[in-house]
């Protein structure tokens, strides 16, 4: 599979898997999701937001699949409507306790909150992570959004340091937004450039632009109640024990390591 790929199926997964913030147990929701990648047509589905699961709807090498996540259970659900069949896998739960504490999304990790403060405006929690890796520790810092728990600032251990800062309010999508502009400086003096649109109401970015020309998107956002129905196995059907083509646990665990975002 080539790099780019790759990327289109962890980022379409990671666009499911990401929604857990969008779960205020109020609002729920439907809308198309797009990701785009250079030099491919664009990968279309459609989501279902409900109270404590999100439903994607996609076609893959001509078959309709339908993938079912219940993020706060870490479970997801693969059906396949052809073959009256489906798939269970499990990844790490995410909580809304985990959008709280970030090391809850992180195995094996060692996370102490250092105090608050305000940059540009914003009030922020600063964490400290330390994480094992390779027989030593690696410790990185994060001033989180203490509103929207967003990333404001990050410093790597290799020198690497990511900065969100808010560009100006909008609309898209009939949507009113926020757009936010990430810099990611390396010590090799590259720098990079992303955006995200931040919904405020649905506490989700409905669009990213990301280096290298990917972006995602979510359009013809209707705010409703979604059927029970969405979100369960049709009678009937077979189980099946193997996943097939999954995301691993670890790689659902790096949605919150921005880093992820600009490596190839």
């Amino acid at each position: 599979m080539s790099t780019i790929s790759k990327f289109v199926v962890i980022c379409s997964v990671l666009f499911v898997v990401s929604l857990p913030k969008a779960f205020s147990k109020s609002i729920e929701f439907s809308a198309d999701a797009v990701i785009g990648a250079p030099h491919q047509e664009p990968r279309k589905s459609r989501l279902f937001v409900g109270k404590n699961a999100v439903r994607r709807e996609s076609v893959v090498n001509g078959q309709a699949l339908i993938e079912i996540i219940f993020p706060e259970k870490g479970r997801a659900v693969l059906i396949n409507d052809q073959l009256r069949s489906y798939k269970e896998r499990q990844f790490p739960n995410q909580t809304q306790d985990s959008v709280h504490n970030p090391c809850l999304q992180i195995k094996h990790a060692k996370c102490e909150k250092l105090g608050t403060e305000t940059i540009d405006g914003i009030k922020t929690e600063k964490w400290q992570i330390i994480t094992p890796k390779q027989g030593r520790h690696v410790r990185t810092l994060h001033w989180i959004d203490t509103k929207r728990k967003l990333a404001i600032r990050e410093f790597f251990p290799d020198g690497t340091v990511s900065e969100l800062k808010m560009v100006k309010k909008e609309k898209l999508n009939n949507r009113n937004v926020e757009k936010w502009q990430r810099t990611v400086s390396r010590p090799d003096g590259q720098t990079l450039k992303s955006y995200q649109w931040y919904d405020s109401k649905l506490k989700i970015a409905i669009k990213e632009e990301l280096p290298g020309g990917f972006t995602r998107e979510l359009m013809n956002i209707d705010i409703s109640k979604q059927s029970d129905a969405l979100f369960n196995v049709p009678d009937g059907y077979m189980k099946i024990n193997n996943y097939g083509n999954n995301i691993s646990g670890q790689q659902i665990n790096r949605v919150n390591d921005r880093r992820f975002m600009y490596s190839k």
